[in-house]
């Protein structure tokens, strides 16, 4: 549907400005930057706000880099070397060009998405109850034990009778998992997976994995929305969750995100669109 296609191509950007410019790095430790005595940044008579100034150094820190005078330097710098090539472009007429216009709507939308998403997670706070309940259930979805298998994917149905022949005959099932799968993930490590449920795999690979013993494989083939695999089941032990606290932030983000995703939807039905 057309409104699905709408909000699964949404895209919600962070705001942080990606400073490439290796003019920062050549510059670092001049006097551009500095504002002494109250004195403003300016490029060109163009003021750089200290909310800028602010946003960018804030954003570099979140992604890792340590605060302090160089990073305040550096900040500085890449800005100037930003505001002095955008007024270039400017000037160039950039900004007049429709591809460039269009980029620019885009980007300030996005923004405006990004800033209305964090609102109305601020406005619309998600209970500890809710997310309880949705810890439970996925807890239950995964069941109480895991298993370590083994698997072999090929694309059709009778290549995997194939397989399963051969090693009704002795063969390895390592070597034709290196041999025969499409599972690049897994095959140069003989089809071996690693420890997961049952309710992690598409359902007829879990439910697979639920009627084998250790070191049984399926003598029918599987299919799944992959192809049709051979599965062996190496060992399994009881499955110990995390505790609710070492999730909790990625329940309530994805607890968000459905939120926001459903609040889209609405305001997306209820716009008035024509020329779809």
């Amino acid at each position: 549907m057309k409104l699905k296609q709408a909000m699964m191509s949404l895209v919600l950007v962070g705001g942080s400005l990606a400073l490439t410019l290796s003019y920062a790095d050549q510059t670092t430790g001049s006097q551009t930057g500095e504002r002494t005595g109250g004195q403003r940044l300016t490029v060109n008579g163009a003021v750089i706000s200290n909310n800028l100034i602010d946003l960018v150094t804030e954003t570099q820190v979140a992604q890792g880099q340590n605060p302090g005078p160089q990073l305040d330097q550096q900040v500085r710098n890449n800005l100037v070397a930003l505001e002095a090539v955008s007024q270039q472009a400017v000037k160039d007429g950039l900004d007049k060009e429709s591809r460039v216009q269009a980029q620019m709507a885009l980007t300030r939308e996005q923004i405006l998405v990004h800033a209305l998403q964090a609102r109305y997670a601020q406005t619309h706070p998600i209970k500890d109850d809710v997310l309880h309940a949705e810890y439970d259930r996925l807890k239950s979805a995964l069941g109480t034990r895991e298993f370590l298998a083994e698997h072999i994917l090929v694309a059709n149905e009778s290549d995997a009778k194939a397989i399963i022949a051969s090693l009704q005959n002795g063969a390895s099932f390592e070597k034709l998992a290196k041999e025969k799968s499409m599972d690049t993930g897994s095959r140069d490590k003989g089809g071996k997976l690693e420890w997961a449920a049952p309710g992690v795999f598409d359902k007829p690979f879990g439910d697979a994995l639920l009627t084998l013993k250790k070191g049984e494989y399926t003598t029918t083939p599987v299919k799944t929305r992959f192809g049709y695999h051979v599965i062996k089941l190496l060992d399994e032990r009881p499955l110990e969750p995390p505790p609710f606290d070492a999730v909790k932030d990625r329940l309530r983000q994805n607890a968000d995100q459905q939120a926001f995703t459903q609040y889209v939807q609405q305001l997306v039905t209820q716009a008035k669109v024509t020329g779809r």
